[in-house]
């Protein structure tokens, strides 16, 4: 049962991919999303999914901006219901440097009015036992300075940026955002800590170094961050290894260090919470996810909580005041 349910809510960071083997469509996240939570809207990420299969490679991402507007557009048909992917974040390979700003604007032709920015995975490791991300960039990306001339273009088209790396990667980030302070930055999964592989018996450790990393990174006013991606496997925490999906009062208890760390440094303004489906789907159900972000912020103040589920995600994803 979904707790304080006529709190409204934007899923700011969510997934659709046509997978043959693990599809997950429009009407799997809305059939997560009927909770009983008054989910208003949602932000799509970027993840590889229907790429055309011809032309020009860095104008198949396309496909996918196209396969979510058209998921999209199903979904306003409705007469209820959340609004789907109302915002949308593609890829774009910004270490062709200049040459990618016609393919940006083509992105933002083909989002019809959704395409608000683009996310190109860093996350990257010399050790595979502590990857958790399938993806793999080289390392030291965001310093690649045919990629930086790529994230240049970004701006001037009102585009932002959405970030993914581990912990270990962060100081990177930092040095981007200080040489862009244009653009509009923000950091997915609370900055990727590491709790597997060489990691997984360090955890007091990495804590101390990722915090200290965060509150680094809450000096660059042009960066945000996203509050979820605990359901990941590379948090360490393990509930996806058990019999029974966990109840959100332990997923509270799990997650409370981690949120609360963000939000003093970044304050509510510049935080926003995330599902991060059907990727933490393999940890907990949908309705449990958002109970658990409800019991950590309980007695917060309601414009805070405002913020962190709302407000913070229609501003930075320009999703309009009627979300």
């Amino acid at each position: 049962m979904a707790l304080e349910p006529d709190l409204p809510i934007i899923d700011a960071h969510h997934h659709l991919w046509d997978r043959p083997r693990t599809p997950y469509l429009l009407e799997d996240f809305l059939a997560d999303a009927a909770g009983g939570h008054d989910i208003r809207a949602s932000v799509f990420i970027e993840c590889e999914t229907s790429y055309r299969s011809g032309g020009d490679a860095l104008l198949r991402p396309l496909g996918e901006t196209e396969f979510v507007v058209e998921a999209a557009a199903c979904a306003a048909a409705r007469p209820a219901g959340p609004r789907v992917a109302h915002g949308i974040v593609g890829f774009a390979e910004l270490r062709a440097g200049a040459a990618i700003r016609p393919v940006l604007e083509a992105q933002i032709a083909a989002g019809a009015g959704r395409f608000r920015g683009v996310r190109h995975i860093a996350a990257w490791h010399a050790d595979p036992m502590a990857r958790g991300s399938v993806a793999t960039p080289p390392p030291m990306l965001l310093l690649d300075p045919a990629f930086r001339e790529g994230f240049a273009q970004l701006a001037p088209l009102g585009l932002s940026f959405d970030a993914w790396m581990y912990h270990t990667q962060l100081a990177e980030l930092r040095d981007l955002a200080d040489a862009f302070p244009e653009t509009r930055i923000v950091l997915n999964h609370v900055g990727g800590p590491i709790g597997i592989g060489p990691y997984a018996t360090r955890r007091r450790h990495v804590f101390a170094a990722w915090s200290d990393a965060i509150r680094g990174l809450s000096h660059c006013p042009n960066l945000h961050i996203k509050l979820g991606g605990f359901g990941m496997r590379l948090f360490g925490f393990g509930f996806h290894e058990g019999a029974d999906p966990p109840e959100s009062a332990r997923l509270a208890e799990a997650w409370r260090p981690w949120i609360e760390t963000c939000v003093e440094a970044f304050g509510p303004a510049r935080c926003m919470f995330e599902s991060n489906f059907p990727v933490d789907k393999a940890s907990c159900g949908y309705t449990e996810l958002w109970n658990a972000f409800k019991r950590i912020t309980a007695n917060w103040p309601p414009h805070e909580r405002a913020a962190l589920f709302h407000d913070t995600a229609a501003r930075f994803y320009r999703l309009g005041s009627d979300t």
